[in-house]
């Protein structure tokens, strides 16, 4: 059961960006310092946070929760709402790399808390 109203729900979950989160602005500045040229959240299949066209390379910085990272170990603590939301976004994103990659892109994608995914993110970019 929820606590909040639908109104106080309603009004959080508008508060949520979609763009330019904290991991992608940290990312981007990041990409910036070392004057790599990219494109944000291109709109291609998925619309990647990071494009590197001339490298054919796709980037998703994915928020664990929305993207279920952890879903089969933590979904039992879910309603059957977000069940059923976390898995359509799983499934969507799943398609949306099987179409880049026939594409003939190479998908990236970071965890947002993973203590790693800054360093892990640019080397991988950059091989």
């Amino acid at each position: 059961m929820d606590k909040l109203t639908k109104l106080q729900r309603s009004h959080n979950m508008a508060q949520i960006k979609s763009k330019n989160t904290k991991p992608e602005l940290f990312i981007f500045s990041i990409l910036d310092r070392m004057n790599l040229k990219y494109e944000k959240h291109y709109p291609i299949y998925g619309k990647p946070d990071v494009v590197f066209l001339g490298n054919k390379v796709a980037v998703f910085i994915n928020g664990g929760f929305w993207h279920g990272r952890n879903f089969k170990s933590e979904s039992y603590r879910y309603t059957e709402f977000w069940k059923e939301k976390i898995y359509k976004n799983m499934v969507r994103d799943r398609k949306n790399y099987l179409l880049l990659k026939k594409d003939g892109l190479i998908v990236i994608k970071i965890w947002d808390k993973d203590p790693e995914f800054c360093s892990k993110a640019v080397s991988k970019m950059l091989s």
